[in-house]
C-alpha cells in the first residue's frame, strides 16, 4: 500500500536581507521511499525543480541548526514568525528558502504518523528480499555439495 503525504505551500527565497521572493513548493511524503522527503519547487519554468534528502534531516531541523554539505536546515524567528531556513547547494548554484515553522511541523507531523520514526526499513520488505535471495534451489544442491570429496578418494586408491 502506498500512502503520499502532501503540502502545498509558499516558500520565500532569499535574494539578500532585504530581499526574498515567493515559490510556490510541493512537500511530499511517500511510503515507498519511507526515508525521504521530497520538496518540488515551481520556479515558473517548464518543470518544476526537485529536491530529495533525508526526512530525518527535516525532523531535526525543526529543533535544531543540522545538515552539511549539499542541505542544511535549521530554525529560526522573523519578528513574532517561527521559520525554518533551508539552504540548498548544487553545481548550479545555492538557494537560502525560508519555510513557515508551523506549516512545516503540522506537515512532518502527518508523516510521523504514517510511518513512525524507526519502522521505516520493514517498508522497505528487506527481509522479505533477502530471504527470497537466499533461498536455496533445487540446483542449488549441486553447488553446495563439495566437488572435491569425490576425487581425494579416487587419489587414495592404489
Amino acid at each position: 500500500m502506498r500512502d503520499v503525504v502532501e503540502r502545498e505551500l509558499e516558500l520565500m527565497l532569499v535574494l539578500s536581507p532585504e530581499r526574498s521572493v515567493p515559490v510556490p513548493a510541493r512537500l511530499s511524503y511517500l511510503t515507498d521511499d519511507p526515508y525521504a522527503v521530497h520538496i518540488a519547487f515551481h520556479i515558473g519554468s517548464e518543470a518544476p525543480v526537485h529536491w530529495t534528502f533525508a526526512r530525518e534531516l527535516l525532523v531535526e531541523g525543526v529543533f535544531r541548526p543540522c545538515g552539511y554539505g549539499d542541505v542544511r536546515i535549521w530554525p529560526t524567528r522573523i519578528g513574532d514568525r517561527g521559520v525554518i531556513c533551508v539552504a540548498l547547494a548544487s553545481p548550479d548554484g545555492d538557494a537560502l528558502l525560508e519555510m513557515d515553522a508551523a506549516a512545516v511541523s503540522a506537515w512532518m507531523e502527518r508523516t510521523l504518523v504514517v510511518v513512525p520514526p524507526g519502522t521505516e526499513s520493514a517498508l522497505l520488505g528487506l527481509d522479505a528480499a533477502l530471504a527470497e535471495l537466499l533461498t536455496p534451489l533445487p540446483a542449488d544442491d549441486l553447488w553446495l555439495t563439495d566437488p572435491w570429496s569425490a576425487d581425494e578418494a579416487q587419489d587414495g586408491e592404489p
